[in-house]
C-alpha cells in the first residue's frame, strides 16, 4: 500500500510540474488533461486518477509553479543579509531564473496572471496568493533597507517594490518577445540606479 502511494504521489508531482512548465507557454487555460498526459507518456485516464478535474490540475500547476519559484529566486537569496543585500540577491536570482528559461515561456506567474486576473475563482485566489507573496517579500527588503538608511526613503517601499516587480515583468515579455536577453540587463540597471546608495542617490 505505501509503495502504490508513492508512486501515486510521485505521479501527482510529475503531472503538477509538466502542468506548470505547459502553462507557462500555453496558459493555464490552454493546457489539457491529454496534452500533459502526452508529454508524460502516461494514459488520460491515469493522470485523471491522480487529478479528477482539469481545475485540480491548474491548481497543482500553480502551487508546484510556486515551489519552483520559491527554491529558484528565493532561497538563493537568503544567504544575503536583510535589506538592500538581499534585495539585490532577489532581482539577481530573478533574472537568472528566466535567463536560463526555468520554465521554458520564462516567467510562470507573468504568463499566467492576465488570464485570470478578471475569472474569479480558485486559480486566481492561488495566483493572487503567490503574487501577493512576492510583493510583500520585495516590499520588507526595501522597507528594511530604506530604515537602515541604505535607500532613499521616497518612493515608499509598496511602490518601490511595485516598480521592481514591473519591470522585472516587462523584462520577461521583451526576452520571450525577442529570444535575448538585452531586456534582463536593462531592467537590472535600472533598479541598481533605484537601489544606489541613499546618500549618492540625494546627491
Amino acid at each position: 500500500m505505501d509503495g502504490r502511494r508513492e508512486r501515486g504521489n510521485r505521479t501527482r508531482h510529475a503531472v503538477a510540474v509538466q502542468a506548470a512548465a505547459l502553462a507557462s507557454v500555453d496558459g493555464l487555460a490552454g493546457i489539457s488533461l491529454s496534452q500533459v498526459a502526452h508529454a508524460l507518456g502516461l494514459s488520460k485516464s491515469s493522470l485523471q486518477a491522480a487529478y479528477g478535474t482539469k481545475e485540480e490540475v491548474q491548481l497543482a500547476a500553480v502551487e508546484a509553479a510556486t515551489e519552483i519559484f520559491l527554491g529558484a529566486v528565493v532561497a538563493p537569496a537568503q544567504d544575503q543579509p536583510e535589506g538592500r543585500a538581499r534585495l539585490r540577491a532577489l532581482v539577481e536570482s530573478w533574472l537568472g531564473y528566466v535567463e536560463r528559461r526555468v520554465f521554458p515561456g520564462g516567467c510562470f506567474m507573468v504568463a499566467t496572471l492576465s488570464e485570470f486576473d478578471s475569472r474569479p475563482g480558485a486559480v486566481r485566489d492561488a495566483l493572487a496568493r503567490a503574487r501577493t507573496g512576492w510583493l510583500a517579500l520585495l516590499e520588507r527588503q526595501c522597507a528594511v533597507a530604506q530604515a537602515a538608511g541604505d535607500i532613499p526613503s521616497s518612493p515608499t517601499a509598496a511602490m518601490l517594490a511595485f516598480e521592481i516587480d514591473a519591470l522585472l515583468s516587462s523584462a520577461n515579455v521583451s526576452r520571450n518577445l525577442s529570444d535575448e536577453t538585452t531586456a534582463l540587463d536593462v531592467a537590472r540597471a535600472l533598479i541598481r540606479l533605484r537601489l544606489a546608495d541613499a546618500a549618492v542617490a540625494t546627491g
